[in-house]
Formats: C-alpha cells, structure tokens, sequence
C-alpha cells in the first residue's frame, strides 16, 4: 500500500518509519524539521504527498488552534483546509480527535475519514503512556519521593485508572475522585481512597501531588486557592483543560499542562501504537490481510 503521512510530531514521523519499513511506499509532508529514515520521501506540498496515497494519516490532535494543521515539526504553519483540498474522493483519511467543524469540511468535499483517536485499542495504550509520563512529571517536578507522597487523581477513567495503579505501586497514598456511584465503588474495590469530584472544596490543602484527567473546569481559582504552596498541580486533560493556569499564576501554584504527553515521552512506542491501529482498521475495511 502506499501511505502519506501528514504533519503531527514524532508519534507520526517513527509512524511514517515504521510503514516503510513493513514494506509500504511511504511519503511525508509538514515532517520537514527532523530527518527521517532513508525510503521515506519526505514532500515539499501535501498534493505531492498525498498523490496515489490509498491511505493518509492526519495527526494526533488535527488541529494545534482552530483551522490549524497540527504540525510543530514543520518549518510553515498549514491550514487543515490546505489538506483538505489536496485530498481525493476515495482516500482513506484517517485522523486524530478532530472537532466538529474539520469533519464536517471533510464531508464537503466528499472525503470518508475515520478518527483513529476513537478506537478503544488507541485509547488503553495511549493511557499507558500518558501515565507513564506523568509519573516521570512528577518525580521530576517535586522534591519529594512518589512513595508516601499524598496524590489526588481527578477522574477515574483510563489514564486516572492506569496513573493511581503506578502511583501506588511507588508507595503513593492515591485518592481518586469520580461522579458516579458505580466508578467510585471501583476506586474503593482498587483500594485507594475515593472522592467525588463534586466535593472537593475544602479538601484540596491535603495533597502533595494533584492530577487532573478531566477535560472540563474543576480546578477553578476558588479550588485553586486551596491548594498547598508546595504542591503540584498537573494537568493531563486535553483541550480546554481542566485548570485555570491563570489564576494559578495568580495565586503563585505550580502548574503544568503536559498536553499530547505519549508523544513527548515515548514517541517511538506511540507510532508503534498508532501504527497497530490503522492496520486494524484497514483490516476491518478489507483493505488488508
């Protein structure tokens, strides 16, 4: 099969290595800032790139800003509209959590598209790294040990999960927090601490470490105030996030936002990843044996 692989950071160029080295042609576009290995043709124009691709793969998220192709590693700034207007009718275009208004431009220009990003098998093992990493964040981050350390994880679906697992695995006194009845019988069955994110007001000075998982306002600059001088506050919820990093400048609280984590930490596992899926796809589809 022949692939192009366009734009994304380095989840998507040791994908693009990857596919050449199972066999298929492979070519690149907006990658142009790191050097790939050799048998991938790396493209001045997406036209170029995508010309006689059967299959094209769009990053992970699509878009860095609205309109926006993410694409750090290129040297130019590319709009998802410029893809788009590249693309043929009868390409599979496979992308990564893309918002309503890129879908429905793909769908104007009769473009079938599936979101890998959507795929439970995707999901489970980006969690893995994303807990991994944040793991990493935090032993980096504080002076003090994972072990005994008293960390709070906002939300318990599949990072929240994997991350409280490590966390105690390490020695960390791990609460979780979730909304429903069901999920936090299963932070009690886990044996960690259980919360509802709805009360957490009065109960945010207790932690050395606080993680959020959820994509939506909780730590607002009420909660944030709480909030002990030397703790840590990460937040690995994708966009609008789950803090207000303004009023933590504020209030003087160490904040991160560690967005799009499995590709900074472990890229080559993450395209691996990636990889395993698209052929997944393409085998359900037919497309391959």
């Amino acid at each position: 099969m022949k692939f192009a692989v366009i734009g994304g950071d380095m989840r998507q160029a040791r994908l693009a290595e990857l596919l050449r080295s199972d066999g298929h042609d492979t070519s690149v576009f907006a990658l142009d800032k790191i050097r790939l290995s050799e048998g991938v043709v790396q493209e001045g124009t997406a036209r170029y790139a995508v010309e006689g691709a059967d299959c094209v793969v769009l990053p992970l998220p699509l878009q860095s800003r609205e309109g926006m192709l993410s694409s750090p590693l290129s040297e130019g700034l590319h709009t998802v509209h410029e893809i788009v207007t590249a693309l043929s009718p009868g390409q599979l275009v496979l992308l990564g959590r893309a918002d309503d208004a890129s879908r429905a431009l793909f769908r104007s220009e009769g473009l079938s598209f599936t979101d890998y990003f959507e795929r439970e098998e995707l999901a489970v093992a980006n969690a893995v790294a994303a807990a991994e990493g944040a793991v990493g964040l935090i032993m980096q981050e504080t002076a003090i040990t994972i072990w005994r350390a008293r960390v709070l994880v906002l939300g318990f679906g599949r990072i929240g999960k994997l991350l409280s697992h490590r966390l105690r695995g390490l020695g960390a006194d791990v609460t979780a927090t979730a909304r429903t009845p069901e999920a936090l019988a299963w932070i009690r069955a886990y044996g960690y601490e259980a919360l509802e994110t709805s009360c957490l007001d009065g109960r945010l000075g207790d932690f050395d470490v606080i993680v959020n998982t959820i994509p939506a306002r909780i730590m607002t600059a009420e909660r944030l105030s709480e909030v002990g001088a030397d703790c840590l506050c990460l937040d690995l919820a994708s966009k609008p996030g789950g803090l207000d990093f303004t009023a933590a400048s504020k209030l003087g609280v160490r904040a991160m936002w560690a967005l799009s984590l499995p590709g900074e930490v472990a890229p080559t596992t993450s395209g691996v990843i990636i990889r395993d899926t698209i052929y997944n796809i393409l085998r359900e589809k037919g497309l391959m044996i």
